[in-house]
């Protein structure tokens, strides 16, 4: 079998793309194709392309949804390194809700020669035990196959099945860390659930690196905060003791779909701990996320995915910005506040973030730069 020894989990930036859907919801492959290219921004966007993840509806579509989105966007990745511009890894999110259904998209992740597959155990109705349904029977498909893809865990309590644990033991992920194939866990939860993933990732030592991705993207900008005064020393400790002392390798963040540039820069300064960009880029990025929050019956309202949507048919990227059946959704009202917020937000990004790293659809770029230039 062919092993994924010499793989690396690579650092940076993973954005969960977003699924195109007409109003029927069919996939529009030509838009989706578009959401990839924009999310990767010529290179100077996402490091990895997540697909059929959360962002994507992954549990509103059925397998062969799932399956084109997941070729859609290991053919983006694919042109993108022949084209020699850049090297963005193409990782697959083969979660269904039977474990059926969820080998036949990891088959279909190996047929499509993917360079990493994402499985949430938790979500998967009828796994009861996770370390059985990675060890035994991925383990088989692998062997089958004759070629183990890297796999990476994903834990999420919002979208964990019905009586399933909120979020994988820790005694689980030590246990599944020690296969070869298992090379890190994308998990969304605060520092302490971090801390203890990084705990057991310290026996993963056979075959090298164990990712750590906070699905929570902005945490990077606390994880990262620079050592300074009596505030900034106490932080920066009390940081280190709840993540065991290291670091994210990387950030999945869902925002991005909308400002892949900024996030990739947003990384980049808080890898380097420059304290003044991170204020820019946290203000910013920030206000993404307080956009995408209405209030209904007095009470806070987010339709996270839906905004991602209308951002992305505002910038021109796609034309739908149509949800999945029980994906929540905007009012109309709310869709022309929300876009409002987010064009106020791009002219203040405009104006006190880096003018490379502003995104841009490709097809408005070549104009918009030269207007800065003749500006």
């Amino acid at each position: 079998m062919k092993s994924s020894a010499r793989y690396r989990p690579p650092t940076g930036l993973s954005i969960p793309v977003i699924t195109v859907l007409d109003r029927n919801g069919r996939v529009i492959v030509d838009e989706q194709r578009n959401v990839v290219r924009y999310a990767i921004q010529e290179g100077a966007g996402a490091n990895i392309i997540f697909a059929a993840g959360t962002t994507g509806e992954w549990d509103k579509l059925d397998n062969l949804r799932r399956q084109l989105v997941a070729s859609i966007a290991v053919e983006e990745c694919r042109k993108l390194a022949r084209a020699g511009s850049a090297t963005v890894e193409a990782w697959v999110g083969i979660t269904a809700r039977s474990r059926a259904e969820t080998l036949e998209n990891l088959i279909h992740a190996i047929e499509l020669n993917a360079d990493a597959v994402v499985v949430a155990p938790l979500s998967i109705a009828d796994v009861q035990d996770p370390v059985d349904f990675v060890t035994r029977e991925i383990g088989a498909v692998y062997e089958e196959r004759g070629r183990a893809l890297p796999l990476f865990l994903y834990d999420n309590a919002d979208i964990a099945a019905a009586g399933k644990a909120p979020h994988l033991h820790t005694r689980d992920v030590k246990q599944m860390s020690r296969l070869g194939y298992v090379r890190g866990v994308k998990v969304t939860a605060g520092k302490t659930v971090l801390g203890n993933y990084t705990r057991a990732a310290s026996n993963f030592k056979r075959h090298g690196e164990f990712g750590i991705y906070p699905g929570n993207a902005y945490l990077i900008f606390d994880l990262f905060q620079p050592r300074r005064g009596m505030g900034g020393h106490i932080r920066h400790y009390w940081n280190r003791y709840l993540t065991q002392d290291a670091l994210p390798h990387g950030v999945v963040a869902g925002a991005a779909n909308m400002m892949p540039r900024e996030w990739q820069r947003a990384w980049q300064v808080c890898k380097k701990t420059d304290a003044l960009l991170m204020r820019r880029y946290a203000a910013i990025l920030e206000e993404c996320r307080d956009a995408c929050e209405f209030t209904r019956v007095g009470k806070p309202y987010r339709a996270t995915i839906a905004c991602y949507k209308a951002a992305l048919s505002d910038v021109g990227v796609c034309s739908s910005d149509a949800v999945a059946p029980g994906t929540p959704t905007l009012t109309e009202v709310e869709r022309r506040e929300f876009i409002r917020r987010f064009r106020n937000i791009r002219r203040r990004a405009a104006a006190t973030l880096e003018p490379e790293w502003l995104s841009e659809w490709a097809t408005r770029r070549p104009v918009l730069m030269r207007a800065r230039r003749d500006g």
